[in-house]
């Protein structure tokens, strides 16, 4: 009974206290009012979403109509446009809620714009709750006015302007957890982070994500560079009278002898291997009077080297040339190719050099015009006055390659040179020995921040001393006698070189580690993804 209570003694009833009876008073009507509060609620209709047509997830795209709209490209944005509406796709970086408003950067490869959504006559707070719940990487369309920004946007790419939001339409939404974060990826790799975060990804986390590891500026870059020494290859050697060809990637031996090759079944269980290089084939064509013949292509080797600058599958940049009467011919203009390719990147892609070294600084890559040359004998005696005891005879070691690279650095102030001139009996068979110095052979190596980056020499044309060679080295040569028949019909004398397009790239950016430059590296512990 209300009022009342029960003594501990008797159980009668006894009257509360008016403090008692105050406080009750007052639960009842905050009960009251809570119900009365609830009931409204449910009553109440939602609040009308102004903006629905404006926002949200766009059905699967299937090709099942074709869209007038046309999109722009966030770097073409770097002025105001006015009145002028535009529509932009591209992954969502990073977004940031406030109150009534949304910041929201838009990033389409290496560019990136910032987006400004506020709640307005046509921008309804469920369209900004809706942008600020959107996944990071979801690839997105929006429309705004591109509008000067009052102050410069340092974290963009687009720095004096930005999007005033008027449609946001989610086209492919990327899950939650994402297995690594875009910004961490992107951090600069030195001692020195500036943010005082020092959060680096992994090198295994970030090729076991490759696709979102990727996306970064840096690598979005570094990859626009890699393709510009293609460009700049190809480019070369066809204004100097080249032609592209392409060579077997399964062959019946092995192009470079040795034991770094790999096996596979051919048809009916024969025994192949995937080519070293495509040296005999290059060669084959010389000999079917192409003169000048390139190609861009896939070389495997089975090497167990698990070092900064080896992969098991690399894409090589070959050439192979008729010369007239000396091998420098060739050299020289293998030369010249390089200064060319050096002198475009430098020009082309200075934008995308600078992006990369935020975040791995490197000294401007440096050479000389014409290129630097030195015999083998002379890189020897620069490693002797270093201190370094190498034989005449001895091919250079890794470290051997490095320290020389800094001795010429020094001495010449450049990153690359030549040298010429190597042991015979550290070259393939099929290299032509020298005719003054039967230990010697004309062949070379170029080199960029102290590492080789191409293999080259005369090769032998003369059928006899071919074949005599080759069973010098032990090679079956049962397994190579069409390359062999290939020059007992008169050949010219010839030259080349094989160049390894990821350790170029690497070098000339001053990177640490070849799988930076390699898209899906391959090397013996990784055949994913």
């Amino acid at each position: 009974m209300a009022g009342t209570t029960e003594t501990e003694e008797s159980g009668a009833a006894a009257p509360l206290s008016k403090k008692a009876l105050k406080k009750l008073a007052k639960d009842e009507e905050k009960a009251q009012k809570k119900k009365a509060k609830q009931g409204d609620a449910e009553t109440k209709p939602e609040e009308e979403d102004y903006s629905k047509d404006f926002y949200g997830k766009l059905p699967l795209i299937q090709s099942a109509n074709k869209e007038s709209r046309t999109l722009v490209p966030v770097k073409s944005l770097d002025n105001d446009l006015g009145e002028e509406r535009v529509w932009v796709r591209g992954r969502l970086h990073t977004s940031r809620a406030k109150g009534k408003q949304c910041f929201f950067v838009l990033r389409q490869r290496q560019f990136t714009i910032q987006c400004l959504l506020s709640v307005s006559e046509t921008t309804s707070k469920q369209m900004i709750k809706f942008v600020a719940s959107i996944s990071k990487e979801s690839i997105t369309d929006v429309e705004g006015f591109i509008r000067a920004s009052p102050q410069k946007i340092e974290s963009c790419s687009q720095q004096n302007v930005e999007m005033h939001v008027t449609q946001v339409f989610v086209v492919s939404a990327a899950e939650p957890r994402l297995p690594l974060q875009i910004e961490d990826a992107s951090r600069p790799e030195n001692e020195n982070d500036p943010e005082g975060l020092n959060i680096h990804v992994n090198q295994d986390t970030r090729l076991d994500n490759r696709v979102i590891d990727l996306r970064t500026v840096a690598n979005q870059a570094i990859y626009s560079v890699q393709g510009g020494v293609c460009t700049l290859f190809r480019e070369y050697l066809i204004k100097n009278g080249f032609r592209e060809i392409h060579t077997p990637k399964i062959i019946s031996a092995a192009s470079e002898g040795g034991a770094n090759v790999f096996e596979v079944k051919y048809c009916e269980g024969l025994p192949a291997y995937l080519a070293q290089s495509p040296q005999l084939y290059k060669q084959m064509a010389i000999a079917a009077d192409f003169d000048r013949v390139f190609t861009i292509g896939s070389v495997f080797r089975a090497e167990n080297s698990n070092t900064h600058r080896h992969l098991c599958e690399f894409v090589g940049l070959d050439l192979e040339m008729a010369f007239n009467y000396h091998y420098h011919e060739v050299v020289d203009v293998i030369g010249d190719m390089f200064i060319e390719i050096f002198k475009g990147l430098r020009e082309r892609f200075a934008d995308e050099i600078s992006a990369i070294n935020k975040q791995y600084p490197a000294e401007p890559f440096k050479f000389l015009e014409p290129s630097l040359r030195l015999d083998f004998s002379q890189g020897i005696a620069l490693l002797r006055e270093a201190g370094v005891e190498v034989g005449d005879d001895d091919d250079l070691s890794t470290p051997d390659e490095k320290l020389l690279g800094k001795l010429v650095k020094a001495k010449y102030d450049t990153d690359f040179y030549i040298l010429d001139k190597f042991p015979l009996k550290v070259r393939p068979f099929y290299t032509m020995p020298d005719p003054h110095n039967p230990k010697l052979s004309n062949s070379y190596d170029m080199f960029m921040r102290g590492e080789e980056i191409i293999s080259g020499s005369q090769r032998i044309h003369d059928s006899e001393l071919l074949l005599s060679k080759a069973k010098e080295h032990g090679i079956d040569v049962t397994k190579i006698q069409s390359y062999i028949d290939a020059f007992k019909y008169g050949a010219p004398p010839h030259a080349g070189g094989g160049i390894g397009l990821e350790r170029v790239t690497m070098l000339y950016l001053g990177l640490n580690n070849i799988r930076k430059t390699s898209m899906f590296p391959r090397d013996p512990k990784r055949l994913t993804p």
